[in-house]
């Protein structure tokens, strides 16, 4: 069994920081369970653009106000509480918090957290060794 609090994981390796979002990884590869599942915040009044092309994320919206934006098709959705998206195809997205947003994230193949984000806001794929 594996127990771990967010707050706990403040200013650690495992608590990735950028100008718009802040990430607490609660589960990472090195748990190896098959995903990984992360506490991010993205701060309010921002616009942040990601494109997963390594890995399948879903997505849950625990608090705030936002959009979000399928850069492929142009479709908007509106984020808050309880909205849920899942991003099976790879797609790039933009996501504007109008309000500070709490997301709880799993990404498949789980990140190891040494991933950062290249220029186009990609995660190189990394895997643990056995």
């Amino acid at each position: 069994m594996y127990v771990v609090n967010r707050d706990d994981l403040n200013d650690t390796d495992r608590d990735i920081k950028s100008e718009t979002w802040r990430s607490r990884r609660m589960v990472l590869g090195k748990e190896r369970v098959g995903f990984s599942l992360h506490d991010t915040v993205i701060y309010a009044g921002t616009t942040s653009t990601f494109h997963y092309q390594n890995h399948v994320e879903a997505v849950y919206c625990v608090q705030g106000k936002g959009t979000l934006t399928d850069q492929e098709t142009g479709e908007t959705y509106e984020l808050s509480d309880g909205t849920m998206y899942l991003l099976d195809g790879h797609e790039k997205h933009t996501v504007v918090a109008e309000e500070e947003l709490r997301m709880a994230c799993v990404f498949n193949p789980p990140v190891t957290g040494r991933e950062t984000h290249d220029e186009n806001g990609v995660y190189p794929l990394i895997v643990e060794e056995d």
